[in-house]
């Protein structure tokens, strides 16, 4: 019992789980901003183009 208590490679392999769920989490929220943006772009790109 002990000497699971004293290994260490478990509770890192779940920290670094965290962190890469954290990072995936804050590239998710990324892109969709950036879609956004973007759509909003080509809306107004497209409705410049059928105006002239």
């Amino acid at each position: 019992m002990k000497r699971l208590f004293r290994d260490t490679k478990a509770a890192t392999a779940i920290e670094y789980g965290l962190i890469a769920a954290l990072i995936a989490v804050a590239a998710i929220a990324a892109m969709q901003g950036l879609g956004n943006s973007l759509k909003a772009t080509f809306d107004n790109v497209a409705s410049n183009m059928k105006t002239t």
